[in-house]
């Protein structure tokens, strides 16, 4: 199943996507007489997705994709942790081994952004990059998790652009500043449930900008695994329901390349990985 959220009429809901349509909530409540709950982040983790779902509802999905704008999926997820330097082509190509350990910056809820919305920037920045990764959304929460029950603790996977001021990274000799400003992480388009996906270690992931293909790579280059993520961080901090977790970027980003082209105002981004849908954003530079 993709479950999304989106914004009709001015009005924020949620629901699930099928072949460029929707359900949406007040459909589903219609269809089901399941007083689902008024957040996404409720319905999600909260017990009421799992009722809907065993009650096989016949949805119309009466909504079309291109009616309405799509959300980033969770608004408030407790926490937002990124990977660095998590594949061995990203790690080869900047001339480091890939650490043992997962190597993680917090950023802040008010970077996410959804797909077709604009990656607004300070214009103090001069060197802005894209890294397209694969993010997790937990479902179930726990401490000290075991590698062989961690793939259980996933609800789902969405793409995830991890957007880096890098001269903002150079002058501070660390991440959060620089991948924390507003609107820095879209992400989505949806998330797809895990049920859906056989092997997220196997899944093509890409880049184009301005239609030019810049990363292509596929998850089964992560040098930590899924289920080895889950277990280390899990051991550093109690993971959440509605926690996500970005697994880090292949090579082909422009940190660190002689001669790099960094992102313009206007430059259009497209992100793509295998079975998750595609995200795409403009650049915006302001003063």
């Amino acid at each position: 199943m993709k479950v999304g959220r989106f914004l009709i009429s001015g009005k924020e809901t949620y629901g699930f996507v099928k072949d460029g349509k929707i359900a949406t909530k007040e459909e589903i409540i219609s269809k089901t007489g399941i007083p689902i709950p008024l957040t996404i982040k409720e319905f999600l983790f909260d017990g009421w997705y799992s009722e809907v779902i065993s009650q096989n509802p016949k949805l119309d999905y009466a909504v079309s994709i291109s009616d309405v704008k799509i959300l980033a999926p969770i608004p408030n997820p407790p926490k937002i942790i990124c990977l660095a330097f998590n594949y061995v082509d990203h790690a080869k190509e900047q001339n480091l081994t890939p650490p043992q350990e997962p190597a993680i910056v917090m950023i802040p809820r008010t970077t996410l952004n959804g797909t077709n919305s604009e990656i607004v920037c300070p214009s103090f920045v001069k060197q802005l990059d894209y890294e397209v990764e694969l993010a997790l959304v937990i479902g179930k929460g726990g401490k000290n998790i075991p590698e062989s029950e961690s793939l259980s603790h996933i609800f789902g996977y969405m793409v995830f652009n991890d957007v880096s001021a890098r001269d903002v990274q150079a002058q501070d000799k660390q991440f959060g500043r620089a991948k924390g400003f507003d609107t820095f992480a879209p992400c989505g388009p949806w998330i797809t449930t895990a049920d859906e996906i056989a092997d997220p270690q196997n899944l093509k992931l890409r880049t184009w900008i301005n239609e030019s293909l810049r990363q292509d790579s596929s998850t089964s280059n992560m040098f930590i695994k899924i289920p080895s993520i889950i277990s280390k961080i899990s051991k550093v901090m109690t993971l959440e329901k509605g926690d996500v977790i970005s697994t880090g970027t292949p090579a082909g980003v422009m940190l660190n390349k002689p001669n790099a082209v960094f992102l313009q105002d206007g430059d259009k981004i497209e992100m793509e990985i295998e079975m998750l849908g595609k995200l795409e954003n403009t650049v915006k530079f302001v003063p």
